[in-house]
């Protein structure tokens, strides 16, 4: 097959290489909008760092002729048998609603060069609906070709499934979903995929590992939304969970820990912050069409309240910030994430300097002129090496490397917020520690 990957990001590249990968008789042609992107995997250099086994599978298959990427649409659609999509979906700030912008110019220019008999997928995470009522339409029109037919195009909806930093491994371990507009279209897909994946045994799962037919393409993109909103909802009930522990005197953990212990109970951890491309965008995008899901809203709003939360819970203790040095350890969304989407140094940051603080930034995967041109001061901190004097700490994200941090590490330090529970309580002798949902502060 020849198979056109759109959008070579940090889930495209991975998917482009798992396809060439399949095969050594298909024909892979990745395109990016940025040339630095296409150049560096047209060297078989990985563009960006984090992914397992990326960097060694583009020094293999790009020399071999088995994958390349372009700039040029009219490169890379004409003829394909397969166009996979994973062009980004921003949800605007202020309306909550989604913004096509970059998918609209993608899918345009696509539809330019689109030839009879190409099967059409969408892996971005989509609103219910999108891929019938815009998708469909707008290709049609471009194209002049009629969906549903092998002398047109055929479109389906297989939502991507997987976590940066272990894409190969998410892509065997979930069953790949599949929503078409037609029996014919969904047949292809079903096809396609299996051609291209391999699937882990799974004794867990209601039927076998693999391609999963979901009936149409408004079920995937539900099956997509769902999964993810639920882990949202989870999340912001642990939340509201640990709040009320905290004027209590409790300790959430503990009470999690229980409640996990008989099988019919599954909460999430409480935290600083939700955030990433996914957790914290895709509830908005199934409100985008459900409006009315008050717990679905209720729980996006009380997650995105968290960074406001724990520091005001630091200046609870304190009596005030104003004037003060506080370090927010973590600008990624998450530990060994060197990503700052939706992340909750943004609220932390501003919920501090509302208050008048000082505000530094420390991130081990960032570097000094990168968190300055984020707009923050980078703090100077390295393991068994000292930082500079702070009166507050706040872990924001889980990295390995604050889990050793301890007390001497940050000299002058009067509290300890730990968001994420990584750290040591004994590391911090005399030194009041706060964590989520952990009751009263604790003394190392």
């Amino acid at each position: 097959m020849k198979i056109a990957v759109v959008a070579l990001g940090k889930i495209g590249l991975p998917l482009a290489v798992q396809f060439a990968d399949a095969d050594p008789s298909h024909e892979v042609v990745g395109v990016d909008v940025n040339q630095r992107v296409v150049d560096l995997v047209n060297q078989g250099t990985e563009p960006f760092p984090g992914e397992a086994h990326l960097a060694e599978k583009l020094a293999e298959l790009v020399p071999a002729g088995r994958l390349r990427a372009t700039t040029e649409y009219a490169d890379a659609i004409p003829g394909a048998d397969a166009v996979v999509l994973v062009v980004p979906l921003f949800v605007d700030e202020a309306t909550g609603q989604p913004d096509f912008g970059w998918m609209d110019e993608a899918t345009n220019s696509l539809a330019q060069h689109l030839t009879p008999g190409t099967l059409i997928s969408y892996e971005t995470t989509l609103p219910v609906g999108t891929t019938r009522d815009r998708w469909k339409p707008m290709i049609e029109e471009i194209s002049g070709l009629t969906e549903g037919t092998d002398q047109g195009f055929h479109l389906v909806f297989s939502p991507e499934r997987v976590l940066t930093g272990r894409v190969f491994q998410d892509l065997r371990r979930y069953p790949k979903l599949v929503g078409g507009l037609t029996v014919a279209g969904t047949e292809r897909a079903v096809e396609f995929y299996e051609a291209v994946l391999s699937f882990d045994e799974r004794a867990d799962l209601p039927r076998p590992n693999g391609v999963w037919d979901m009936g149409s393409a408004e079920a995937a993109e539900m099956a997509k939304l769902a999964e993810t909103t639920y882990r949202d909802v989870n999340i912001g009930l642990a939340n509201q969970f640990a709040r009320y522990a905290d004027t209590v005197g409790i300790d959430v953990q503990r009470v999690i820990e229980a409640c996990n212990s008989q099988p019919f109970s599954h909460i999430h951890q409480p935290g600083i912050a939700v955030g990433g491309h996914c957790i914290p965008v895709y509830p908005r995008l199934y409100l985008s069409t459900d409006p009315d899901a008050t717990v679905v809203s209720n729980a996006r709003a009380a997650n995105a309240a968290m960074p406001e939360y724990a520091v005001a819970r630091a200046e609870s203790l304190l009596g005030s910030l104003s004037g003060m040095r506080v370090v927010v350890l973590g600008a990624s969304y998450r530990g060994k994430v060197k990503e700052t989407a939706f992340s909750g140094v943004f609220g932390t940051v501003d919920a501090l300097r509302e208050r008048g603080a000082q505000v530094l930034v420390h991130d081990p995967m960032f570097s000094d002129e990168e968190l300055s041109a984020l707009g923050w001061q980078p703090y100077r901190w390295s393991a068994g090496q000292p930082g500079e004097p702070v009166d507050v700490a706040i872990v924001q994200a889980d990295h390995p490397e604050y889990a050793e941090l301890t007390a001497a590490d940050l000299p002058g330090l009067k509290l300890m917020l730990d968001g994420r529970r990584i750290t040591d309580p004994a590391a911090f002798t005399g030194v009041p520690r706060l964590t989520i949902g952990g009751g009263e502060p604790v003394t190392g």
